[in-house]
Parts: structure tokens; sequence; C-alpha cells
């Protein structure tokens, strides 16, 4: 499939040529077509080759892809050739980029098979958040079924802080006089407890 551009500037009979392929697969029980190679012509002479890598769809359908390029930063889907070819000198990038080799009906594309990946960063970012929150729903789960009664069944005999009020006379045999330096206090003589049952 060849792209001509005739004279663009200082480059004479500009052509970009794609190579595709087409091969049948017997696990998917149809053909594929991939792009094999992307060749850039000028002057009448190949000037750039780039070997295109995961540029394949069925050979029903067309192939899309926001970008195709050499750069890293889109993920660099042609490759040079080689490392002593002129394609090194090169940067080349598609955008938008569409291609149909077989099978075309009334000159449009088929259904198009997109190259972005189901786990693209966005994706693998929400799923880890949603991990991550369901990991706290399930310790809250947890901790809510294994949480015990809060029933506390009190046995007391007397409170330590609270004292019944108590004739004159009886208190004279409840309470001691101790003294020292002039100063009158008392000491209970029996010591009452609280038992709590839990």
């Amino acid at each position: 499939l060849s792209l001509k551009f005739g004279d663009i500037g200082n480059l004479k009979g500009l052509v970009i040529r794609f190579l595709l392929t087409t091969s049948y697969y017997q696990l998917s029980v149809q053909n594929w077509f991939s792009l094999h190679r992307l060749q850039l012509l000028y002057n009448h002479s190949i000037q750039a080759t780039f070997n295109a890598t995961r540029i394949y769809a069925p050979a029903s359908y067309s192939y899309h892809c926001e970008h195709v390029s050499s750069l890293q930063r889109y993920d660099a889907l042609l490759i040079p050739s080689s490392a002593n070819d002129l394609s090194k000198l090169w940067e080349v990038t598609f955008i938008d980029f569409q291609i149909q080799g077989f099978n075309i009906q009334e000159g449009q594309f088929a259904y198009a098979k997109d190259c972005a990946s189901f786990f693209s960063p966005a994706i693998l970012m929400g799923l880890v958040m949603s991990l991550i929150l369901l990991l706290v729903l399930a310790y809250a789960l947890h901790m809510l079924v294994h949480l015990k009664s809060l029933d506390r069944h009190y046995e007391c005999k007397a409170s330590p802080a609270y004292f019944a009020q108590m004739k004159d006379n009886d208190m004279g045999d409840e309470k001691e006089p101790l003294r020292s330096c002039g100063n009158e206090s008392y000491e209970l003589r029996n010591q009452q407890f609280c038992k709590i049952y839990i």
C-alpha cells in the first residue's frame, strides 16, 4: 500500500510504502493481516525502513491506533530495521492512524481493532484503588462479625465510692479514731468489695 505525496520542498517524489502480509491462524479460524514493514522513499530510492510490531487485525477488520510512531513516548511500534540504516535519522509519527489492506468494501474502513490495551494505566489505577477499598470493607466486616457483646453483669455488695447513711451509734463500731499531730481521722474496719462479671 503506497501513499504518494509527490514533491514536498526538497523531497522529490515522496512516497510512504506499507508492506502488509496476511496469514491464516487455525486457532482463531480466520485470516489476519499485519503491517510488516514501513518504507520512506524519495528521490526515487528507499531512504528509511522500519519494522512494524504489534500492528495486526483480522483480515475483515481495520486497524486503528491513536499514535503509530518510532518514538519511545508513543510506545515505538515502528523500529528501525538496522542500526546502520539511515532510518535512525528519521522520526516517524502517524496520528489517528487507521489502515486496512484487504476485504475493503465500498471504499470504507471496516470495524476497527484498536491498539489500546485493556489494562491502560488509568484502568490499572482504578483496579488497585477498588482492591484497597474492598480490603478495607472486608476488614471492617470481619471486625463487626467478631465483635463481642457488651452486656455486663454487676454483683456489688457495696460501692467503694459510696457509703450509705449510717446511724451515729453504728458509726462508733465501724470507725476507729486515728490521732496524729492533733488531727482526727478514721479508718474503716470492714473493707467492702465489689465483683464485676463480664
